[in-house]
């Protein structure tokens, strides 16, 4: 599968990057149900770090802001009773549930799903450093901007001035 793909899977839930459980289910191509009895008989290694279910408010806000989930929505809720929220998973509780899984597409799927995180860790990386480049720049350049904007405002007010006294009615003798 596709690192993009898996990306598009990656939602943010309070400021934490967390993966939905269809999701990963469809990505281990096992069902939801499956998924969910794995980690009831392995609860203990889900602490609320790696694994929390989503509240409704918080269910309503990701299913509303994120247009993405709306195709694999519609397939996945018909098969989850409209009560259940969906846990979701940060990026050590989609490791841990590849090793509660113990398939070799979990295994697979763990290493491309770990690559996408680091991938938009990267990302995120990059983005920060390029915003402080604009900054330095925008400071190194305002000040050589703003004395050309002066001369500029300068020279048209000088226009001004010019066109004003060329438009006044001459006093004095006339030859």
């Amino acid at each position: 599968m596709q690192l993009v793909s898996i990306q598009n899977k990656i939602y943010v839930v309070n400021g934490i990057k967390v993966m939905l459980d269809y999701d990963l289910a469809e990505l281990y191509e096992v069902e939801t149900r499956v998924l969910n009895q794995a980690i009831k008989r392995n609860i203990e290694s889900f602490p609320e770090d790696f694994m929390f279910r989503l509240t409704k408010e918080e269910w309503d806000e990701v299913s509303s802001s994120q247009i993405v989930i709306m195709s694999s929505q519609s397939v996945m809720t018909s098969k989850r009773p409209k009560t259940a929220l969906p846990y979701v998973f940060t990026e050590h509780g989609v490791t841990m549930l590849a090793s509660v899984l113990r398939s070799p597409k979990a295994r697979k799927m763990k290493i491309a799903i770990v690559r996408a995180f680091v991938a938009l860790r990267k990302a995120i990386v990059n983005i920060d450093n390029l915003q402080s480049q604009l900054k330095e720049l925008e400071t190194k350049y305002d000040s050589q901007f703003e004395d050309i904007f002066e001369a500029i405002q300068f020279l048209l007010t000088e226009n001004k001035e010019i066109a004003t006294q060329s438009e006044r009615s001459k006093i004095g003798y006339k030859k």
